[in-house]
């Protein structure tokens, strides 16, 4: 697993924006481990974000692309700071863009935040995590309404591997459904991999009896 992938894993730990436990998810499925990227909240952590989706988004899809959608809300921020970050790491001049919930028909005017799109416009899709898809069935026609622009595909923080509305997951249903790549800085599989009766910071995160609980729990819901 790559060095950046091992301290993904543990930024998000640290940050308290992956957690495990007993949670229950608005699907109603009762999960060992719940992932909320509201809890990045201050500079230092949005700028290392930004840092790993661009090491992502460069290992998947390299930087020949134009512009780094985000949808509303928590992919706005999340655009932001990955164009900043892959212009510091790899001098690459990414334009950002995102949608408002509401037509704006006054100042600046339309659906978009940031960069406008035109004819030939190559765009990668920026989220933090994708269970079902749905913001995926928003985010298409929007772009597409825009201008006849080519999405390279999507990035996500963490796919969490479970079956979405079919036996396959949300990620290989973006796939086979729009045509176009759909990828994560890391899979919870990684996660498992890494954390397993690891000790971090003094604690162990997954021990026995929560790997035998992530068992249980992909044997029900995993794609």
């Amino acid at each position: 697993m790559e060095r950046y992938k091992q301290e993904f894993i543990e930024f998000m730990v640290d940050s308290c924006v992956l957690k495990f436990g007993d949670f229950t998810l608005k699907s109603g499925r009762r999960s060992p481990f719940f992932m909320n990227a509201g809890g990045y909240v201050t500079g230092s952590q949005l700028r290392r974000l930004g840092e790993y989706y661009a090491r992502a988004i460069h290992d998947n899809y390299g930087l020949d692309f134009d512009v780094l959608f985000g949808p509303a809300y928590k992919g706005i921020p999340l655009a932001v700071a990955t164009t900043m970050a892959l212009s510091e790491l790899y001098g690459r001049e990414i334009r950002y863009c995102s949608n408002r919930k509401e037509v704006k028909d006054h100042g600046d005017t339309g659906i978009l935040l940031g960069s406008s799109l035109k004819d030939g416009d190559r765009v990668v899709i920026i989220e933090d995590v994708t269970t079902s898809g749905k913001s995926i069935e928003e985010t298409f026609p929007i772009l597409r309404a825009q201008a006849d622009v080519e999405i390279r595909g999507l990035i996500v923080s963490l796919n969490r591997m479970e079956k979405g509305k079919t036996d396959k997951s949300a990620l290989e249903e973006i796939r086979e459904k729009y045509g176009f790549e759909a990828n994560a800085i890391v899979s919870m599989a990684e996660v498992v991999e890494y954390l397993y009766n690891r000790e971090y910071k003094g604690n162990i995160y997954i021990n026995d009896e929560l790997k035998a609980a992530i068992d249980a729990y992909y044997k029900q819901y995993g794609a």
